[in-house]
């Protein structure tokens, strides 16, 4: 057997631009960029929840609170999307060899717990409204709300950009955009309240709110626990992978083949290549890399070479 081969174009430094490869080869965009839009996005959240439950409180509307309330766990979220994008960025150590680049899942995971959390909080709350409905300022819940579809609307647009190569703002680009929907959702019930006086409406459109904000949070929570429990990242092709490599010449057999999320943009891998004739030389394993990095979003790479003289079973199963 010969020895392992692992490649050395690591991405742990504290400093500098992210790396040039998203997945399927995609740019990924400035990070220094990143924390001004998040900081744009989380200083006019603030500024509407404080505005909206102030609001929603006086004029006795869940619906208003329910969307307040939302908000708030979006700035919330927004705060540790940004923590963790910096965080991501601290160099490797001793103790972290891949650096902290996995705080981007946990924010994620947190992220979308923390909705969830929210949502049955606010269900529990509009249910009991069924029963004696409160009298509501329908032209306040109106106005209030088309704030609401302003400042998410915008909060979204910033987001937008950066969200398509990481999950992690994805989260928030996507809660962004669900809060402007359900915000606009909110004018419709204001002005059906001021024509009708079916107060009633205001809990229907609380449930409503809460409908969309899981159905938009429940992939970002399934994908953040699959990625903290290292399940093969979901825009990964792990057969195309392995498809490829059996097909590399000089191949006989491909054993021991592990993909993981090293973050919420960043995938890691490991395999034994069985070679019989040896080690093919680093060009040939070079160019596995740069395929496996560019056509399938692999940015760590680590390939052990065997001549399948011995068994090398796994020994995780």
């Amino acid at each position: 057997m010969m020895g392992n081969y692992s490649d050395h174009k690591h991405e742990h430094a504290p400093s500098g631009p992210p790396s040039p490869v998203g997945h399927g080869g995609h740019r990924h965009a400035n990070r220094h960029d990143n924390g001004r839009i998040f900081a744009i996005a989380i200083v006019l959240n603030i500024t509407f929840v404080v505005v909206e439950f102030g609001y929603g409180f006086a004029a006795n509307s869940t619906a208003l609170v329910a969307d307040a309330g939302h908000n708030l766990s979006d700035v919330l979220g927004l705060v540790l999307a940004w923590g963790a994008a910096i965080l991501s960025r601290k160099a490797a150590s001793e103790r972290y060899t891949y650096g902290l680049r996995s705080t981007s899942i946990l924010a994620a995971l947190a992220n979308a717990t923390l909705l969830l959390v929210a949502c049955g909080a606010i269900a529990w709350e509009a249910v009991h409204r069924f029963s004696q409905p409160p009298v509501i300022s329908g032209l306040t819940l109106t106005v209030v709300a088309t704030a609401g579809v302003i400042i998410n609307g915008l909060s979204a647009w910033l987001l937008l950009k950066e969200s398509k190569d990481d999950p992690n703002i994805r989260g928030a680009y996507l809660h962004m955009a669900a809060d402007a929907a359900v915000s606009a959702g909110v004018v419709v019930s204001g002005i059906a309240i001021v024509l009708t006086g079916w107060f009633w409406l205001d809990p229907v459109i609380s449930l409503i709110i809460i409908t969309v904000v899981i159905y938009s949070t429940w992939g970002l929570f399934r994908d953040s626990v699959q990625l903290i429990l290292s399940a093969v990242p979901a825009h990964i092709d792990i057969a195309a992978i392995d498809t490829y490599l059996r097909r590399q010449p000089g191949v006989m057999d491909v054993h021991d083949l592990h993909v993981w999320g090293l973050s919420t943009t960043e995938s890691a891998l490991t395999v034994h290549l069985v070679m019989p004739e040896g080690y093919p030389g680093d060009t040939f394993m070079d160019e596995i890399r740069n395929t496996l990095e560019v056509q399938y979003a692999i940015h760590h790479s680590t390939l052990q070479i065997e001549q399948g003289f011995v068994s090398h079973a796994c020994h995780i199963k």
